[in-house]
């Protein structure tokens, strides 16, 4: 009941969400592969952003109030897995384009 209330007061905002989530989708799905590695450490920024959001909410948060505490540490293991991951694979991709040196094979 109270979630479809929620809905009807702020219908607009919904209407925002649906249409940047479709807009979104849209633009991540026309970049094209070489571009790929800029956008991926761009992204790493952005979720070292919503890390320390994640933090700033949990020291906010009222102790006693379980969900909030439980999904904030949740966003901050998620964030930190996502900026790791995103990292080794930039920085994989990366190596890709170094020179090798001569002499030096893998064995």
């Amino acid at each position: 009941m109270q979630i479809l209330e929620f809905l009807n007061t702020h219908m607009d905002m919904v209407y925002i969400v649906i249409l940047s989530v479709l807009l979104g989708v849209e633009v991540i799905s026309n970049v094209p592969s070489v571009l790929h590695t800029p956008l991926m450490s761009g992204a790493n920024a952005i979720h070292g952003v919503v890390i320390i959001g994640a933090i700033i909410i949990m020291g906010k948060a009222d102790p006693s109030n379980i969900l909030t505490m439980a999904l904030g540490f949740l966003a901050v293991i998620l964030g930190t897995l996502n900026v790791v991951g995103g990292f080794v694979v930039t920085d994989r991709m990366l190596e890709m384009f170094n020179k090798k040196k001569p002499g030096k094979s893998k064995e």
